[in-house]
């Protein structure tokens, strides 16, 4: 499905507007949570490293597979892993082995640093905790697994984390659904303060947290997103990325 992205006059417009809402207002903090995964950060190349990785393991068993997994780019994977796979003319039988091997490997927390920030997402981030406001990390990472790499990778890559005022919160376990985790745990943002801005790269995830907070401003992150994700509604705003003049 399509989305219609604000242009850019817009989008820079509704990201300066949320900063100029940062600030506590009656002594009430004011309260931004972003997603991580295709959200402020592009995973693929976390995917790209793994692969690479299997191509390596692969050049003795499979050649021609090898060569295919260590020129595999970030521009060319799909969300599932089993469609890039596919896509990249992996035979059917290897591709338990390499869904095997992805997975131990992306959810964990080492390879998490070869993530990337969107364009101008630290910037945008940085202006709203600069601007007054609590910035939460409201991901579908699980806390066990992933918390550790999910804190370094934030804080190499620049973003506020470890200070008063941010939040890095993850599921509390691994097998919980994305959307079930957000749609229990979203409305606890508001024990922080008044949520004002909500950015997710899954419209599901958009629709929740606009419904849980009246008056927030609900961003769809247009990146990647799992496939049969239900209608956005209207009233959620649609960008790329976070750049902004």
């Amino acid at each position: 499905m399509a989305y219609p992205r604000l242009p850019n006059p817009d989008k820079h417009a509704l990201l300066r507007r949320i900063v100029e809402r940062c600030a506590p207002t009656n002594g009430r903090a004011r309260v931004i949570a972003f997603d991580l995964d295709g959200t402020l950060m592009d995973n693929r190349p976390r995917t790209c490293a793994i692969l690479h990785e299997l191509g390596e393991s692969w050049r003795e068993s499979h050649p021609a597979e090898s060569q295919t997994l260590l020129d595999a780019a970030p521009e060319r994977l799909l969300y599932l892993m089993k469609d890039t796979l596919a896509k990249l003319g992996i035979p059917e039988a290897l591709v338990p082995e390499a869904e095997a091997f992805w997975k131990a490997r992306f959810f964990a927390d080492d390879h998490i640093r070869h993530d990337v920030p969107l364009p101008g997402a630290v910037q945008f981030a940085r202006a709203c905790y600069e601007a007054g406001a609590i910035v939460t990390y409201f991901t579908g990472r699980d806390l066990p697994a992933m918390s550790v790499g999910s804190w370094k990778s934030l804080r190499d890559s620049g973003f506020p984390i470890g200070l008063p005022g941010t939040e890095l919160i993850l599921k509390p376990a691994f097998d919980i659904p994305d959307d079930v985790f957000k749609a229990d745990f979203g409305p606890r943002l508001a024990r922080l303060g008044e949520v004002i801005g909500v950015f997710d790269n899954e419209p599901g995830n958009c629709n929740i947290l606009l419904g849980q907070h009246p008056g927030t401003e609900s961003v769809f992150v247009d990146t990647q997103h799992l496939p049969g994700a239900p209608p956005l509604d209207p009233r959620v705003h649609v960008v790329a990325d976070f750049d902004m003049p």
